[in-house]
């Protein structure tokens, strides 16, 4: 099994909403970055099936909603 464990996207002009299909990626992901791009819409729930998550920023993007629990 190949391991992801960090995931950094910050300033990348990425439009659109978070893919629910990040939730795919509960076993790998540690870190996850999306700040300072125009991503809009709800955070998916599926961000709380990232169970290994240790740190998570969403910020300086026009996000909606509370954050997911398990």
């Amino acid at each position: 099994m190949s391991y992801m464990w960090y995931l950094y996207l910050d300033t990348n002009q990425l439009t659109g909403s978070i893919p629910s299909e990040v939730g795919l990626l509960s076993y790998l992901l540690i870190d996850l970055h999306f700040s300072n791009n125009q991503l809009n819409g709800s955070i998916p729930s599926e961000v709380g099936l990232l169970s290994h998550l240790t740190d998570l920023y969403l910020n300086n993007n026009q996000l909606t909603g509370s954050m997911p629990s398990e």
